[in-house]
C-alpha cells in the first residue's frame, strides 16, 4: 500500500507518520511507500518502509498533482493553517451540536473548510475518490511550544505546569469545551482509512467524538497527577480570546462517528495520562 501524508511535519501529521511507519501496515496491508509532504522537511524515524520526503507549498502549481502521480491508495490530507477564528459551524450554535446541524461559517476560514467538505462529498459521489472528512474537537494536550490558535491555552495550562513552568488562563474556570488527545486523533485517522465508507451514504464528513469538561475539571485532573502544578496557572482574563471561544459549542453529539467505531477518551485524566506517556517518558517531572 502506498500512502501520502500532507502536513507531515505538523503535530498530528508527525505522530500519524510515526505510528504508520512503526506498524509498517495499514488495515492489514503492508506499506510499500510512504510520502511525507510539508512546507518544512518532515523528519521520519528509522524504519524498514521506503519513505519519500517532499518539501514545498502544496498550493504551488503542479505540487498536488505530483504528490498523487504514483496513484497512492490512501492520502491523509492534514496540511492547513492554524487560525484563531471560528471554524465551519459559525454561530450561534447550541450547547450540544447535533450531527445534522447546518453549518453557516462566519469567516473566510470556516467557509473554506466547508468548501473542502462539499468538494470531498462531490468527488466521492462522482467516483473520483473515496473520501472521508473528519471534524476534530480541540486536540489537547498538544506537545511542543504554544501556537497561534485561540484554543492553545487548553494545552498550555496542562503542558507548562507539568514541567514546572507558568501558564496563563484567559477564560473562567467554568468554561466548558470538548477535547481529544493527539493519540485519539491519530486513531481517528487510522480508523477512517480502513472504514467501509458504504455506511456513510452521501454525507462524507463526520464530527469526531470528544470529552466535554470544564477548565476547572481539567485543572482538577492535573492536580491528581502533579499536586503542585495548578499553582503555576495564572488567571489572566483576555477579552479577545473570550470573544472567540465563547461562541464555541460545549459538546458535539457525534453519534454517527461513535456508531461507526470512532472513540475518544472518557475522562480528562486519560488525556493527561496519554500526554505523560507519549511526551514525558511515562512520568510527570
Amino acid at each position: 500500500m502506498r500512502v501520502v501524508i500532507t502536513g507531515a511535519a505538523g503535530m498530528i501529521g508527525r505522530k500519524l507518520a510515526e505510528r504508520l511507519l512503526r506498524d509498517g501496515a495499514l488495515g492489514g496491508r503492508a506499506l510499500s511507500q510512504v510520502t511525507l509532504h510539508d512546507v518544512v522537511p518532515p523528519l521520519p524515524p528509522e524504519c524498514a518502509v521506503p519513505v519519500s520526503v517532499v518539501t514545498g507549498d502544496l498550493a504551488a502549481p503542479g505540487a498536488a498533482e505530483a504528490l498523487v502521480a504514483g496513484r497512492p491508495e490512501v492520502v491523509f490530507h492534514l496540511a492547513g493553517v492554524v487560525s484563531g477564528t471560528a471554524a465551519v459551524y459559525g454561530a450561534p450554535v447550541p450547547a450540544v451540536v447535533p450531527d445534522d446541524f447546518q453549518p453557516v461559517p462566519l469567516s473566510s476560514y470556516g467557509t473554506q473548510k466547508l468548501i473542502g467538505e462539499l468538494i470531498l462529498n462531490d468527488y466521492s459521489r462522482r467516483g473520483m475518490m473515496d473520501g472521508l472528512g473528519l471534524r476534530l474537537p480541540t486536540i489537547c494536550v498538544r506537545p511542543g511550544t504554544p501556537n497561534g490558535a485561540a484554543s492553545g491555552f487548553f494545552s498550555s495550562i496542562i503542558r507548562e505546569p507539568l514541567v514546572g513552568l507558568p501558564a496563563d488562563l484567559p477564560v473562567s474556570r467554568d468554561f466548558v469545551h470538548c477535547h481529544a488527545s493527539p493519540r485519539a486523533a491519530v486513531e481517528f485517522f487510522l480508523h477512517a482509512a480502513t472504514l467501509d465508507t458504504a455506511a456513510l451514504g452521501p454525507r462524507r464528513n463526520l464530527m469526531m467524538p470528544g470529552l466535554s469538561c470544564s477548565v476547572a475539571e481539567q485543572i482538577a485532573a492535573l492536580a491528581r497527577v502533579a499536586p503542585d502544578a495548578p499553582a503555576l496557572i495564572r488567571e489572566r482574563p483576555d477579552p479577545a480570546v473570550w470573544a472567540i471561544v465563547s461562541t464555541w459549542p460545549q459538546a458535539y453529539e457525534a453519534r454517527r462517528a461513535r456508531d461507526l467505531g470512532f472513540r475518544a477518551e472518557a475522562s480528562f485524566d486519560e488525556i493527561i495520562a496519554a500526554h505523560v506517556e507519549d511526551e514525558l517518558g511515562g512520568r510527570a517531572p
